[in-house]
């Protein structure tokens, strides 16, 4: 039997790992959310808890990252909430306003909680997180290239 020490640090890893899908999900483009369910095929039908639907969340800000929080602006995000066939329950936010691809995330996100298919949609989850990666590597590569190493600067005293 687990200790309830093991058992609240299980639970934290779940959670950051689910946490870490439902990202990847909300950052997919709509073409690779498709081919992520064309890849777990078949898929048990999914029934909406509430309509796929579009509204506004206010964004908050922090002057130096850490200041005061004040209201920055809104944004459209997506929504989904769907139900498997099997009964797992699948949530999901994405910015903008395209509410096919919120239930198609929802459904994977349903799918990511199933212990069975969890594998299966890591591995369809992969070429998200690639590709993020290798754009997250090119803006820092382009970052670094306007650095400037203000140690190495002769300073012109004679």
């Amino acid at each position: 039997m687990q200790s309830p020490e093991q058992k609240t640090s299980d639970g934290n890893a779940s959670r950051a790992a689910r946490q870490g899908a439902m990202a990847l999900l909300a950052r997919a483009e709509t073409g690779e959310l498709d081919a992520m369910l064309a890849r777990l095929a078949p898929v048990p039908s999914a029934s909406d808890l509430k309509p796929p639907e579009v509204g506004l969340v206010m964004l908050r800000g922090r002057t130096g990252g850490d200041g005061a929080p004040f209201n920055l602006g809104e944004a459209t995000v997506a929504r989904a909430a769907v139900r498997l066939e099997g009964g797992a329950a699948g949530f999901a936010y994405r910015l903008g306003r395209d509410v096919r691809a919120a239930r198609a995330a929802a459904i994977l996100d349903a799918l990511w909680q199933d212990a069975g298919r969890r594998a299966a949609v890591e591995d369809a989850l992969a070429p998200v997180r690639e590709r993020l990666s290798a754009e997250a590597d090119a803006v820092r590569a382009e970052t670094a290239a306007t650095k400037v190493d203000f140690f190495t600067l002769v300073r012109g005293e004679d």
